[in-house]
């Protein structure tokens, strides 16, 4: 048995998790040699449902439609879903594996055994959500420069320094570094996805269970398990499955900006007259505006696209439903809507600036992420110099 495999007895039944890393062939085999040997009741799946049909079903991004991603406000998910991935499948360029070819080895053995499988892992989208709902603001502007760092990063990786990484030590080190430098995201990333893969392998049926998951998660699981056994801890895994909901705090921040803007203006209309208020009213209108425009075309976006920033930027940011990316991201998805070959392209072309601003797809995330970023600066900056002009009303 590998060193990266732990076979345990719990209360009578038999349950082996095989350690991977994901872009591993050795990974690979070691997978189906397993499944093949033990010949187990059921094979528990470091995936989700959506996750193993895009990894069985490779041109599922084909069917992307990116107006309804942003629609629907993933358009960070889909970001993060891309440059993670796209991280996975340099690593594993040098050794001719694609990310999660392991666990596709997983499936295809089990179907051929007829063994059922259960696939394990929260999904991506809860996962990411929770990890950016629980973050401050500086740890999302911490994560955001890791995605970006983790997306044009030159790091080549041999076959060794893939395999190297499942060893526990550089594990170790790696989950340490992780918990230091950003310790929510370990927390969502690693510890509860642990309790969650933990929770469903313990509930699969059957008394002998294989289990498929990252090297990085053996030991979290392994305990949670032995915690199910000896009645330490219930496996209950509702609370990590939901997305945290914004406190009462939280709700009362959103509407606090808006309406310190609107009573400010009225206050420049009704006590400064139409000279002050309108001055006030122009102010916002080009600390909202004009860096919407500046993210905007720094992102590539269309003329009209330009257009649409300057002109919604001043209200959206009035509300707490509907930011200034949404309407940019929309005009710009339909102006230059992504084709195909961009679809099929974007996990190679996320990797450098040159080939990221002429895929359609990543032009218009970026067009949904920049004018965000640079819009929130201003409307600070707009809200204090509101702020300025009225203390001056006499």
């Amino acid at each position: 048995m590998s060193h990266l495999q732990r076979e345990l007895e719990l209360n009578g039944r038999k349950i082996t998790l095989v350690g991977t890393a994901h872009v591993s062939a050795e990974s690979i085999k070691e997978v189906e040699t397993t499944i093949k040997e033990l010949t187990p009741d059921c094979v528990a799946i470091e995936l989700d449902d959506k996750r193993a049909d895009s990894i069985e079903n490779k041109d599922k991004y084909r069917d992307l439609d990116i107006v309804k991603v942003i629609k629907n406000n993933e358009g960070f998910l889909l970001m993060a879903n891309l440059v993670l991935s796209s991280f996975q499948r340099r690593m594993g360029s040098k050794v001719g594996v694609q990310p999660g070819d392991e666990m596709l080895a997983a499936m295809n053995v089990a179907k051929e055994m007829n063994i059922p499988t259960v696939m394990a892992d929260r999904p991506i989208q809860t996962t990411l959500r929770r990890a950016w709902a629980k973050n401050s603001l500086w740890g999302k502007c911490k994560l955001l420069a890791s995605l970006i760092s983790s997306a044009f990063s030159k790091e080549e990786f041999s076959e060794e320094d893939i395999e190297q990484i499942k060893e526990k030590n550089e594990m170790d080190s790696m989950m340490q570094e992780l918990s230091d430098y950003m310790p929510v995201i370990k927390q969502v990333l690693i510890d509860e996805r642990d309790e969650y893969l933990a929770t469903k392998i313990w509930n699969a049926q059957g008394n002998n269970i294989v289990a498929v998951l990252g090297a990085g998660h053996l030991n979290g699981v392994e305990e949670h398990l032995k915690q199910f056994a000896s009645g330490q801890k219930q496996s209950n895994i509702q609370e990590i499955s939901q997305i945290p909901p914004k406190t009462i705090w939280g709700r009362i921040w959103e509407w606090i900006i808006p309406v310190s803007i609107i009573g400010l203006i009225a206050f420049g209309f009704i006590y400064g007259g139409v000279k002050a208020g309108s001055a006030m009213l122009t102010s916002w209108f080009l600390w909202t505006g004009l860096p919407s425009v500046i993210g905007t075309i720094l992102a590539g976006g269309h003329p009209l696209t330009v257009l649409a920033a300057f002109i919604s930027a001043p209200f959206t940011t009035l509300s707490p439903f509907v930011g200034v990316g949404f309407v940019t991201g929309i005009v710009q998805a339909c102006i230059c809507k992504p084709k195909v070959s961009d679809i099929e392209t974007v996990q190679d072309d996320i990797c450098h600036l040159k080939t990221f601003y002429k895929n359609r797809l990543l032009r218009v995330l970026l067009v949904f992420f920049v004018p965000s970023l640079l819009t929130s600066i201003g409307t600070f900056i707009g809200l204090a110099d509101i702020i300025k002009q009225g203390t001056n009303i006499k």
